[in-house]
């Protein structure tokens, strides 16, 4: 009788790490599937790839613009915030070209440099816009981003998804797919050590 209740708990133990195991699995398919629609086009189409040494030649601030908070939506928020527009030597070439923070930057407003997100103070968007001009002008030399094929002629200071964020984006479901599968192995393993004890 013991011994039959000892079979029943270890089959139903068996049963539930392998639902485990195949939900790990699953879910790492899934995130799989999410980074590859999500991150991995914005990364493939980028073509901001060689990284460089830019030198500022000068950091202004023009007038106010407007700026669509989410461009494409039905529902469209103006907001105005003052232009940043910063111009570098770029070291590769030595051309004088203007620098946008990502590459998001340049779709939103190529005019400038900065785009804030919407915020309700305007002061705090101003105050934020000079701390960032005074410090290009401290910072004269920084690395920026180029494209080496000479499709786009400005440069950007930031990738949105750099190389080493996105194998960070593809560590966490490699883990979760690595653990599914060593506990569906270690199961399968179980069940033959067990059906080999019980032949024996």
């Amino acid at each position: 009788m013991l011994g039959k209740k000892l079979v029943t708990a270890q089959k139903r133990g068996e049963t539930r790490a392998l639902c485990l195991g195949l939900g790990m699995v699953a879910c790492s398919m899934m995130m799989y599937f999410f980074i590859g629609i999500t991150i991995v086009p914005f990364y493939s189409n980028s073509v901001w790839t060689t990284e460089t040494v830019c030198k500022v030649l000068k950091a202004n601030i023009k007038d106010k613009v407007v700026c669509p908070n989410n461009e494409g939506s039905e529902d469209v928020e103006i907001f105005p915030y003052p232009c940043l527009q910063v111009w570098v030597n770029l070291t590769a070439s030595g051309q004088e070209v203007m620098l946008y923070q990502t590459e998001d930057t340049l779709q939103r407003n190529p005019k400038c440099s900065y785009v804030p997100d919407k915020l309700e103070n305007s002061k705090e968007v101003k105050a934020r816009i000079e701390t960032i001009a005074s410090n290009f002008k401290k910072y004269q030399t920084f690395p920026c981003y180029y494209d080496p094929g000479g499709t786009q002629t400005n440069v950007i200071l930031s990738r949105l998804y750099p190389s080493k964020g996105l194998l960070f984006a593809f560590l966490w479901p490699t883990l979760m797919f690595t653990g599914g599968c060593l506990i569906i192995v270690l199961v399968k393993i179980s069940q033959y050590v067990s059906v080999l004890s019980a032949w024996q």
